[in-house]
């Protein structure tokens, strides 16, 4: 049944950014379809800083609305590859006995309202580049398969969903006037301590042996406890606009 919610949601968000797109003032030099190629990561309970030793792939589409020379409104969808393990890189000696590790794919949709901070759009513009940043919403479904810890009885697949804050940074270099590459730096702030699969809910387990008493566990299910999990696009993306660029005015 949650599966199939959430196929309702990207199917409806897949019209409805469609019927965004192909409105009646498509040609009125506003729109741009644009996809991306990066990098991906996480961070959480078993990578605490990013890792480039643990990378995925991701990939995305999107559309885009230019207001004016400054603010413009980016939907899209986006496919990720997340992977993580203490076996790769241990953060301490207890992450290297506990050997948690995850891998999966993340499917998400987000609108975000992005901000230019030079008017790189202007056909007498003396700028062809501009820095911007951008925030938004969004939603993120998670399929996967992990293990909490070495053993670990329900280790296997599972999934979940979320809410997400998107948020970054970039900059876009104009090719001509229809074609812009972009450099770009994603954050994706969850509401879920879970895509690692360790539960910071569940009973606190001692990192460490207890000397006195060897037969008490230990090690085997810790995480940090009230920090949700976050992971991050690094990527570059090509958008086409519909026709000239337009000369706002303000």
């Amino acid at each position: 049944m949650k599966k199939a919610g959430i196929r309702i949601f990207f199917t409806s968000y897949c019209l409805l950014l469609i019927g965004l797109l192909t409105s009646e003032d498509l040609l009125a030099q506003r729109n741009e379809l644009g996809f991306g190629l990066g990098g991906a990561t996480y961070t959480g309970d078993i990578i605490r800083k990013v890792d480039p030793s643990q990378l995925g792939i991701q990939g995305t589409l999107f559309g885009r609305r230019n207001f004016d020379n400054v603010w413009s409104l980016r939907a899209g969808i986006s496919f990720a590859r997340l992977n993580a393990a203490d076996s790769i890189n241990p953060i301490d000696a207890a992450a290297a006995y506990r050997n948690a590790g995850f891998k999966g794919s993340v499917f998400e949709a987000t609108a975000v309202m992005e901000y230019h901070f030079l008017d790189f759009t202007h056909p007498q513009s003396q700028y062809r580049y501009s820095p911007y940043g951008f925030f938004g919403l969004g939603y993120s479904f998670f399929s996967g398969e992990g293990q909490t810890y070495q053993g670990d009885p329900n280790a296997g697949d599972y999934s979940l969903g979320t809410p997400i804050i998107p948020f970054g940074l970039g900059i876009k270099y104009k090719l001509n006037d229809r074609w812009t590459l972009a450099m770009e730096l994603g954050f994706r702030a969850t509401f879920s301590d879970l895509f690692d699969k360790i539960d910071s809910k569940n009973a606190n387990i001692p990192r460490f042996p207890d000397p006195s008493n060897q037969n008490v566990p230990y090690g085997i299910n810790y995480g940090s406890y009230g920090d949700k999990d976050w992971y991050y696009f690094l990527g570059l993306t090509l958008s086409y606009s519909f026709n000239s660029v337009q000369c706002y005015s303000y």
